[in-house]
């Protein structure tokens, strides 16, 4: 048995959904979580979490809060060193043997500090691994996001990140390796089927015409995120359990959501379209539904006013769109278990039989 340290970034539930799926994979090992808000939440139901917080990204009605994630990450840096010092006493009675870091601050600094193997599992440095060929109006996101990747959750010294575009690539002598994202173990075992209805899914505030768009569609709409229960007109809200979400999620004929990775890999890994509502202002939501675009698995609109129109088109493209996800490969557990085996063994990702391939699967 190992005891393995574990960072997750606690903005919104998708870091805290993927490690969690990584930790029940590993059962026979002992797991130490360092998280914050609803990734320590979520987290702390089934494992021991130690709260602190890491630099973060705030959210007001779907766009970046820039001045108050700025206030936010100020204070952050004014008292880090003080709760590393605390975090390293928690992470010394541990004793960990390995550490991983989903976008986590403290953990991959604690893990050189006390001398153990540290590896990242995310997605958000995919920036790291190719330049996208993107509008102007996204090079400020773009940069912000690439100088976050490389300058502030830059300490591990070997890097997995889960996609579901760009996989198969690697770089620096297999310091990064790209591969299929990770899916929750439930997920694996839903046999999707078209009962007619859409499912929604926003996690954070979101604007103000989402809901009359909505309700523009002449299906039934199933919304979680909302927080809030009951029937209007076609929408039926639930709370979000996830038995409740993967059942709908199974039976829906697309999914509409923001830019989060987890949500549309796994709606894409079940063969349910796409259309996308990115969270403006966040790069790595935008590079997703870019892509979840270019590959002709779904669509996406930055305009937040109700536009029926949006939708009604993309429902006439939605044969086009699930005979392209036929083509797709959107499980990548396999791959990422045994890199995450030879970690737990040897200290390291890399597979020397295959470290000089370098290639990009779309």
């Amino acid at each position: 048995m190992a005891r393995i340290l574990y960072g997750v970034q606690g903005d919104g539930r998708g870091h805290a959904v993927r490690s969690l799926a990584v930790a029940r994979h590993y059962p026979q090992h002992e797991f130490l979580f360092v998280s914050h808000s609803q990734g320590a939440e979520f987290l702390r139901r089934s494992y021991r979490v130690l709260e602190f917080i890491s630099p973060v990204t705030l959210v007001h009605r779907h766009r970046l809060a820039s001045l108050s994630t700025f206030y936010q990450n100020l204070r952050f840096w004014v008292r880090r060193n003080g709760m590393r010092e605390s975090l390293l006493e928690e992470v010394r009675r541990f004793n960990p043997d390995y550490g991983i870091t989903d976008w986590e601050f403290f953990v991959p600094h604690l893990c050189r500090q006390v001398g153990i193997p540290c590896v990242s599992l995310d997605h958000q440095h995919i920036v790291t691994s190719a330049i996208p060929n993107i509008p102007l109006s996204q090079w400020p996101a773009y940069v912000g996001l690439h100088f976050s990747a490389t300058r502030i959750f830059n300490a591990a010294p070997e890097y997995l990140v889960v996609s579901f575009f760009l996989s198969g690539l690697m770089r620096n002598g297999g310091k990064y390796r790209v591969l299929p994202p990770i899916l929750r173990e439930p997920v694996l075992g839903l046999r999707p089927e078209d009962r007619g209805h859409v499912l929604s899914y926003q996690s954070t505030s979101t604007f103000k015409g989402y809901l009359p768009l909505l309700r523009c569609l002449p299906r039934p709409v199933v919304v979680y995120g909302q927080d809030a229960e009951g029937t209007d007109g076609n929408l039926r809200f639930k709370r979000l359990s996830e038995q409740g979400f993967l059942e709908d999620l199974e039976g829906c004929s697309y999914v509409i959501c923001g830019g989060s990775h987890n949500v549309i890999s796994e709606a894409l890994h079940l063969g349910k379209p796409v259309f996308a509502f990115p969270i403006a202002g966040l790069f790595e939501q935008y590079l997703n539904v870019h892509y979840l675009r270019q590959l002709g698995y779904g669509s996406f609109s930055m305009d937040h006013r109700a536009n029926p129109c949006l939708l009604s088109v993309f429902e006439k493209r939605l044969d086009g769109f699930r005979a392209n996800l036929q083509k797709g490969s959107f499980c990548g557990n396999r791959e990422v278990f045994e890199a995450v085996d030879r970690f737990l063994t040897r200290g390291t990702i890399v597979d020397h039989s295959r470290a000089g391939f370098s290639g990009i699967r779309r």
